[in-house]
């Protein structure tokens, strides 16, 4: 009975995923906007003929760093699902083999 308690688990870190998920969704949202408003300053900045005070201006210092951090959260987004990933599918192994285990045993001792 113990595959019960990996099988508890197993969902404990799925429900994990599917919130790192839902916050890599927001994260992905976000650096879109940055990217976009990022190409609205720059385009701002061209057409008043002005493209050489850009990387001076603050907002859009401001705009990279957020890019940045979206970046490296993203980043660490992908590394955290990819871990319950592989936790998950080891626990699935494990309860599989426990069922497997526990029916044999049932089988011989029946």
């Amino acid at each position: 009975m113990s595959f019960l308690a990996v099988d508890s688990q197993k969902s404990l870190f799925t429900l994990q995923k599917n919130q790192l998920q839902f916050e890599q969704t927001l994260v992905m949202n976000q650096a879109n906007w940055v990217s976009k408003e990022m190409g609205y300053v720059s385009q701002q900045y061209d057409e008043e003929g002005t493209s050489g005070e850009l990387e001076d201006d603050p907002y859009y210092i401001t705009l990279q760093q957020q890019e940045e951090y979206l970046t490296t959260r993203q980043d660490t987004l992908d590394t955290q699902i990819n871990l319950l990933d592989n936790e998950i599918s080891s626990m699935k192994q494990l309860v599989t083999n426990n069922i497997k285990n526990s029916c044999g045993l049932n089988l011989i001792g029946g």
